[in-house]
């Protein structure tokens, strides 16, 4: 089957693909991305899959996904703004939390996917963790260098992309979607 990425996200298309070997998963041609002001990651993911439904083929399921990192000290943040939170987000999260000793945080992923007739299908994934006192690890991308998933010593970055593809917060939310897509 086909399934259409309503993003530009490279390396998110790649992340899905390692997840999703079955599917045939691409990313959307849009000449545009729209506003995710819906305040959630599900409202975003949600505004995604419609924006991309109306750029897409008739026949194509397209998914809409929204992610990101949840810091208990921040009251939540960055949240849904993760990826426009600050100009380096790594830099700028080690920061905020200069000084903090509850580093408890998470990664949230929403996907929704639109089948060519209309019907929504919705899928989560977290991963529970903390945030490390310095980046380590040259795999995965976003906040994955200060990310330490509870149970691990090591940061997502240093567990590196093939523990991700099984473990991470998209790849939890895309198994997920494609059971209910069966």
């Amino acid at each position: 089957m086909k399934l259409v990425l309503a993003s530009r996200n490279e390396n998110k298309l790649r992340e899905l693909r390692r997840v999703l070997p079955e599917w045939e998963v691409e990313l959307l041609g849009a000449p545009d991305e729209p506003v995710e002001d819906a305040g959630s990651f599900l409202g975003n993911a949600r505004i995604k899959a419609r924006h991309g439904r109306l750029h897409a083929r008739p026949d194509e399921w397209i998914a809409g996904e929204d992610s990101g990192i949840e810091v208990v000290a921040l009251g939540g943040a960055p949240g849904v703004e993760s990826a426009r939170w600050a100009e380096d987000g790594v830099a700028s999260l080690l920061a905020e939390l200069d000084g903090v000793t509850d580093r408890r945080a998470r990664y949230v992923c929403e996907l929704v996917a639109l089948s060519p007739e209309g019907a929504e299908l919705h899928a989560t994934g977290t991963l529970q963790g903390e945030i490390a006192d310095h980046p380590r690890g040259s795999e995965g991308f976003g906040y994955d260098p200060l990310f330490v998933p509870t149970g691990k010593s090591a940061t997502v970055a240093e567990l590196g992309d093939v523990w991700k593809s099984k473990h991470s917060h998209r790849a939890q939310a895309a198994r997920a979607l494609a059971a209910l897509l069966r």
